[in-house]
């Protein structure tokens, strides 16, 4: 049962830190032009975790409903 916890916690991780990679590079390529790299790239990362890790949540819940 820890092994399972500890896999769950670290697909958070994991999604949150990719999550907040690809928002900041989505930001860049979306409005690094009109806002700046920078800001883009800070609001990218800001606003990217949300749908990221909200998905692997719900699949951490679902597989542990199911398994």
């Amino acid at each position: 049962m820890e092994g399972v916890f500890a896999s769950n916690v670290l697909a958070v991780a994991v999604a949150i830190l990719f999550s907040a990679l690809g928002g900041a590079l989505g930001g860049i390529a979306v409005g690094g032009r009109v806002l700046g790299n920078e800001l883009a790239a800070m609001m990218g990362s800001f606003y990217g975790p949300l749908a990221g890790v909200a998905g692997v949540l719900i699949g951490v819940v679902a597989a542990a409903i199911a398994f």
